[in-house]
C-alpha cells in the first residue's frame, strides 16, 4: 500500500504544523485548479498556501501526487454531502441536490481527470477505481430512497445519472462560468423543457 502523504510514516501522524501546511497546500491547489486548470503553477500554489516550494514538494513530491490528493479530497467531500443529504425527508430533493454537487465538482476540475489519466503510471493505481466506487455507493444511497418514493423511474441507475452529470460537466468545464452553466443544463435534463 502506498504511503499516504498525510503521514510522516505508516504509524505516526504528522506534527500539527506539518498538518496545517498540508491542509493549506491542498486548499490552495484546489482553488488554483478550479481557477486555472490542472496545469496550475506549483509555485503559485505554494505562494497561495504561504509555504515555500520545498515544503510543497516535501508533502507532494510530484504534481501527480498533489493532483491525486485534490481529487481524493473532492470525492470525499461529495460522499460526505451524500451522507448529510441522506437524512433529508424528501428523497428526490436529496438526490437532485447531490447531483448538482457532482456537476459542480466535475465542472470545477478543469482538466483534472485528464491530467490524472496522463500521469496514472506515476500515481496511485487504485485511485480511479476507489473514487468511482465511493461516488457510486454514495449516489446509490440517495437513489434507492428516491426510487422507493416513486420520484425516479425504476430503470434509471446511478451510473446513468453520473454519466449524465459528468457529460454535462465535461461540456462546460473550460468555460469561465462552467459550473453555473452545468447546473442550468442539469436542471434542464432533470426537469425537461416544461415551464
Amino acid at each position: 500500500m502506498p504511503q499516504d502523504a498525510r503521514t510522516t510514516s505508516p504509524d505516526r501522524p504528522m506534527r500539527a504544523d506539518a498538518r496545517r501546511n498540508y491542509d493549506r497546500i491542498l486548499a490552495a491547489a484546489t482553488s488554483a485548479i478550479a481557477q486555472d486548470g490542472a496545469e496550475a503553477s506549483l509555485e503559485e500554489i505554494a505562494r497561495r498556501a504561504g509555504v515555500g516550494s520545498a515544503t510543497l514538494h516535501r508533502h507532494f513530491p510530484t504534481r501527480q501526487a498533489l493532483l491525486e490528493a485534490v481529487f481524493r479530497g473532492k470525492v470525499e467531500t461529495l460522499c460526505a454531502a451524500a451522507d448529510d443529504l441522506a437524512t433529508d425527508p424528501d428523497p428526490e430533493h436529496a438526490l437532485v441536490t447531490w447531483l448538482r454537487s457532482v456537476v459542480t465538482h466535475a465542472a470545477s476540475n478543469r482538466g483534472l481527470a485528464a491530467a490524472l489519466l496522463r500521469g496514472a503510471q506515476d500515481g496511485d493505481p487504485t485511485l480511479g477505481a476507489t473514487c468511482h466506487a465511493m461516488i457510486v455507493d454514495a449516489g446509490e444511497r440517495l437513489l434507492s430512497p428516491a426510487r422507493a418514493a416513486n420520484a425516479v423511474r425504476p430503470e434509471i441507475s446511478i451510473i446513468d445519472l453520473l454519466t449524465l452529470a459528468n457529460a454535462i460537466a465535461l461540456a462546460t468545464e473550460q468555460e469561465p462560468e462552467g459550473a453555473a452553466r452545468a447546473d442550468r443544463l442539469l436542471d434542464l435534463a432533470l426537469r425537461g423543457m416544461s415551464p
